[in-house]
């Protein structure tokens, strides 16, 4: 009966607006007909190639029944359209997957340089919203979790933790023991599903422990590719938080001040950071992963918060034609948000 099949999502979300956000997960006790159906395939539900339907989903695979509440709703981590993405709560969209480039350096707009979709972020695997599994890695870089099954689950319980957003810690057995985490649940708070966006004084609250999460997956990402990139999990320094709190920007690089000088697009982890924090960070800080890339995807390159390969930020989108990540200083003359932490501004040439 595809007519229930469509309503269910439906009537979840009506719920779940009086709820609080955790409430349908919480605790392992959430509405088991929500994603289950009593019998195997009872009422047209899907089965697999084997004519089977072993967790008995109401949909075709695990990430298709997370994304039936929460790729367009209660999140938006998949919008319909990648040129026009709903309200950034933190994580990334999904939707950027589907860009056909997403090359912004120079000549990127030559077919023979594009960069595919699958850079964008997680290739999660949903045969209802996604373009498959990653076409270019089929391991995590720096792991050995297969690409091929990489989907909501492979991060997020959906019988629910006490951890933030659900995610797993260690010693959790992840799709049916395919993999095993080692490594906590990272500390933080994060803002609401129902309404809002990210902003300056309205942001994930990245508390600590994120580095050491992700290396769940990509433990061994610096060794894989010969170098220690960039410092991750590790104080940033009194050095680097001086710079972090008085950058402003290019054309205002000494005027911000540390109780407003957070930047939602470069966080830091912190013990004390709340989702309205707007006070930057102490020498004892750390930069994370999640400083420079976002957990789901986006219409950078490697899930970037900002564009790595442009000059200045008004020009990502130029040559891709992909979707143009704010700039969260709104200035034709802003370069690189690496500048937030390592200022280089001061004797560029503006041509503006």
């Amino acid at each position: 009966m595809k007519s229930l099949r469509l309503l269910i999502p439906a009537a979840i979300a009506v719920v779940l607006m009086g709820m609080p956000v955790a409430a349908f997960h919480d605790g392992g006790v959430a509405d088991c007909q929500g994603c289950h159906t009593m019998h195997n395939s009872q009422d047209g539900m899907p089965i697999d190639a084997d004519g089977q339907n072993p967790w008995l989903l109401v949909d075709d695979n695990p990430s298709d029944v997370c994304l039936s509440c929460h790729a367009t709703g209660l999140g938006a981590v998949w919008g319909a359209d990648p040129m026009a993405p709903p309200p950034e709560k933190g994580g990334g969209n999904f939707t950027f997957l589907d860009e056909d480039n997403l090359n912004d350096g120079h000549s990127g707009g030559l077919m023979a340089n594009w960069i595919p979709g699958d850079a964008a972020g997680h290739n999660v695997v949903s045969q209802n919203w996604g373009p498959g599994a990653d076409g270019t890695l089929t391991m995590a870089p720096g792991g050995n979790f297969p690409a091929g099954q990489l989907g909501c689950t492979s991060c997020h319980d959906p019988h629910g933790t006490d951890a933030f957003r659900l995610l797993y810690g260690a010693n959790r057995l992840v799709q049916d023991g395919l993999y095993t985490f080692t490594e906590d649940a990272p500390t933080a708070a994060g803002i609401s599903l129902f309404f809002g966006a990210e902003s300056n004084s309205n942001h994930t609250a990245y508390q600590g422990g994120m580095s050491a999460w992700c290396s769940n997956c990509h433990s061994a990402y610096h060794e894989a590719y010969g170098t220690l990139r960039h410092p991750s999990g590790t104080a940033i320094g009194g050095t680097i938080a001086a710079t972090y709190n008085t950058y402003n920007g290019t054309t205002d690089q000494l005027g911000a001040v540390v109780a407003t000088s957070y930047l939602a697009a470069v966080p830091f982890e912190d013990p004390a950071n709340t989702t309205s924090s707007t006070t930057g960070p102490l020498f004892s800080s750390e930069v994370s992963c999640i400083t420079c890339h976002r957990a789901h995807a986006t219409s950078a390159p490697d899930a970037g918060r900002w564009d790595f390969a442009v000059t200045f930020l008004h020009e990502d989108g130029d040559e891709s034609l992909s979707y143009q990540i704010p700039d969260p200083y709104a200035d034709l003359n802003q370069r690189s948000l690496c500048n937030k932490c390592h200022n280089q501004d001061e004797y560029d040439e503006n041509p503006f």
